[in-house]
């Protein structure tokens, strides 16, 4: 039986892959503490043995008929960022991935009333959401397995908790496997105007785009840090006023594969909040605790309530 051993609420801003000294020119002189906290991350949690395969939830990348699993035995080439070519360029990659688990995870599609697909075509594209990451937490590991999945732009809520659940089931139909999950995106997410943006670079919150955006990031922060996943769930309504990044849809497929309400795991912060031009960046990571995501003592949360169509 496959397992989720550790998850979390990760930043991919262009930023944190740009040359340190560009870094330190747009942030007053400092290094911005969301490179530090990857850092940091990878040497306490990735460098580990004692898991074999990353999912990342890709905010970056919308599909619009169904959710769509990586599939390839590898990946490899190189990344211009359609986005920011200039700080984003030709970014070489190259890492495995998991077959069986993406095509288990596929299979629970109907169980969980929605629609997956696991893909294995060698030309499907890769976000940034997935390779900023890895080039911090991935790259230099060459026994790691990276898979995504991707948003889906058709779906609501409960659509991306659906998706959590099959996730959660098809990891737990995958013998011996031992999963990392990723959330790859930001809290509140609106940018400043063109001719304003470059006033507001610097990773001081005080740039985050309004104060109840700022706020409101604070707040999630902190019920993470006390594991309120219901907090947050239960206050999707006010969160999407100040527009989360993909609708927080990153986040709710994650939840959605360790339990929802009843997940009870606490975040640990890596770094500080952060401003990137107007949006809000955080890295939280949630350790399994000792009696499971939920307290139930089950490895990835009861499957069996949320099952139902």
């Amino acid at each position: 039986m496959g397992e989720i051993v550790g998850a979390g609420l990760l930043a991919h801003v262009p930023t944190i892959v740009l040359p340190e000294q560009d870094r330190l020119e747009l942030n007053e002189g400092k290094e911005i503490t969301l490179v530090t906290g990857l850092r940091q991350l990878r040497r306490e949690v990735f460098e580990r043995d004692d898991y074999d395969t990353v999912v990342v939830l890709d905010s970056h990348w919308a599909t619009t008929v169904e959710f769509v699993v990586t599939a390839q035995q590898r990946r490899a080439g190189l990344f211009t960022s359609e986005e920011l070519p200039r700080g984003m360029c030709r970014m070489p990659y190259d890492f495995p991935g998991d077959p069986e688990l993406a095509f288990n995870i596929e299979k629970f599609a109907d169980k969980h009333g929605t629609w997956i697909t696991a893909i294995e075509d060698e030309y499907l594209p890769i976000y940034y959401a997935t390779l900023n990451l890895w080039k911090f937490l991935g790259e230099g590991l060459p026994d790691k397995r990276w898979v995504t999945i991707g948003v889906c732009q058709t779906g609501d809520m409960e659509d991306h908790l659906r998706l959590g659940r099959a996730l959660a089931d098809g990891i737990a139909a995958t013998p011996g496997r031992r999963v990392l999950l990723i959330a790859s995106g930001a809290l509140s997410h609106t940018f400043w105007p063109l001719r304003e943006l470059r006033d507001h670079e610097a990773s001081d919150p005080a740039h985050i785009r309004t104060p109840e955006a700022r706020e409101a990031d604070y707040e999630r922060i902190a019920w993470f840090t006390e594991g309120r996943h219901d907090k947050v769930l239960d206050t999707m309504d006010a969160f999407w006023k100040v527009k989360p990044e993909a609708k927080f849809f990153h986040y709710l497929m994650m939840a959605g594969a360790l339990g929802e309400q009843a997940c009870t795991a606490r975040a640990r912060q890596y770094g500080e909040y952060e401003n990137s031009v107007g949006t809000g960046q955080v890295h939280l990571w949630f350790d399994r605790p000792s009696d499971g995501w939920t307290g139930t003592g089950l490895p990835n949360g009861p499957r069996t309530p949320h099952s139902r169509i």
